[in-house]
């Protein structure tokens, strides 16, 4: 089922996930509706305070990026072929260069900023079977995994740009709040009804 993307200014994306217990009711069947959801409306990734729920769950496909220009073969085959989910995730460690790239959001339509952020991380995390596993990646992979990764923990990618360019954007996220951002997915914004 695809459900309505909660739009910047919604409380819950300012809260930390809460620790998701094997017995979460309708895990699978959430887990499914987000995947629906961020097809739908385009994305790479989404976490779970995005559709209203404030936990520790995001999902990741990055299949997208896999025919960019500026990727090499390797890495596109890479970011083809990978589609995770994360439960109850914790970043250990974030290291190497740190790089600029520019991001955009489901909550925050018609926003891209230039994010620096760490190449290498590594993570443990449950998978939808509530296997643990702990892992390393980079890249672009490690910078999807990174902005999902925030939703959790109540930040958002504006958060990480200067208060120069955040003055710049604030009629943008004036206008999400307000529910006049027009983008082609279902949307809930915090001063008006979804639409």
């Amino acid at each position: 089922m695809i459900l309505s993307i909660y739009g910047y200014g919604e409380p819950v994306l300012r809260k930390v996930g809460e620790v998701i217990p094997e017995d979460y009711p309708n895990l699978k069947e959430v887990i499914t509706n987000m995947y629906d959801t961020m097809y739908h409306a385009h994305g790479v990734g989404l976490a779970a305070p995005q559709i209203g729920l404030p936990i520790r769950l995001f999902i990741v496909d990055t299949e997208p990026f896999s025919d960019g220009d500026d990727i090499s073969e390797e890495e596109a085959a890479l970011m083809k072929e990978f589609k995770k989910t994360f439960i109850n995730a914790k970043i250990l460690k974030e290291e190497g260069d740190i790089w600029a790239f520019n991001e955009g959001c489901l909550s925050i339509p018609d926003v891209r900023e230039d994010v620096l952020r760490h190449d290498t991380i590594t993570i443990e995390y449950f998978d939808e079977d509530f296997n643990k596993k702990t892992e390393v990646y980079d890249g672009l992979i490690a910078r999807v995994i990174q902005h999902e990764y925030d939703h959790i923990e109540g930040i958002l990618f504006t958060d990480h740009i200067s208060s120069l360019k955040k003055k710049l954007c604030a009629k943008k996220l004036q206008n999400i709040m307000d529910g006049k951002a027009r983008p082609d997915y279902k949307m809930k914004f915090v001063n008006k009804r979804a639409r």
